[in-house]
């Protein structure tokens, strides 16, 4: 005997949450970002400024936008984590804003309060994420103030859960506490954002490259490093480092 019931189809990866009590991106209550943040906005095809651009879109502009904040309720498990963390001792200031974008929720946290955020955040029973899988930087040059971002990816295994945390400094103060003595797991990862960001994590046990030779000037994945490079030899040729292939002035 055939069974003509309908059944909903089964949830694409793309479609799925973090949240087990609701499967799909659908069953969550949404919540709308109330304004958009433009960081800054770039220029060309390649983002160059105070130069010629060859590549013929000099006149494109592209503004670089984020989500701005997001107002609860957030949906699901969301809210509980949220609560819970502001209602942590001494925590009541420590979130500038929470945005829930793409089924994600990122807690956008203080820097004198990141310290106490993720002894709460590991501590609290309720929360318990103990892992800390990496500790990643950001730059944003046109953002004053706030030039430097340190991003935390923190996973509850107990509750099978994960969330992510940013804290900014600015360029001229690029300090911002270590979680090391909290999670040991970001010992290498503050390491490596130190090396090609610049962002001091006060308190890492050791606190050196990690990529770059000891003597290496500046740190390279910020948006304001030189180009650089090394020329390039073959069959008797010789090909310039990349910022002296071509002058524009």
């Amino acid at each position: 005997m055939s069974d003509d019931t309908p059944h909903d189809p089964a949830p694409t990866d793309v479609d799925r949450t973090q949240d087990p009590s609701h499967e799909t991106q659908g069953e969550l209550e949404r919540s709308e970002a109330r304004e958009l943040e433009i960081v800054e906005v770039r220029e060309g095809s390649f983002g160059v400024k105070g130069s010629g651009d060859t590549s013929g879109f000099g006149g494109l502009r592209r503004p670089v936008v984020m989500p701005g904040a997001s107002a609860p309720p957030y949906g699901g498990w969301y809210d509980d984590v949220a609560e819970r963390l502001a209602g942590g001792e001494g925590l009541t200031d420590a979130i500038e804003k929470v945005v829930v974008d793409r089924g994600e929720i990122t807690f956008f946290i203080r820097r004198h309060l990141l310290l106490t955020t993720v002894t709460h955040l590991r501590n609290d029973p309720g929360l318990r994420f103990e892992f800390c899988a990496s500790v990643s930087g950001v730059h944003y040059p046109e953002e004053t103030g706030r030039e430097l971002h340190a991003v935390y990816e923190l996973t509850s295994m107990t509750h099978n859960r994960h969330i992510r945390l940013e804290v900014a400094a600015p360029d001229d103060d690029p300090h911002i506490p270590s979680v090391a003595p909290i999670y040991p797991t970001a010992d290498w990862h503050e390491r490596e954002a130190w090396d090609m960001f610049g962002i001091v994590f006060d308190g890492h046990p050791a606190l050196t490259r990690i990529l770059m030779p000891d003597d290496w000037p500046g740190h390279p994945q910020r948006k304001d490093y030189p180009l650089g490079g090394i020329p390039v030899e073959f069959k008797g040729g010789t090909i310039p480092a990349p910022d002296e292939r071509r002058s524009y002035s």
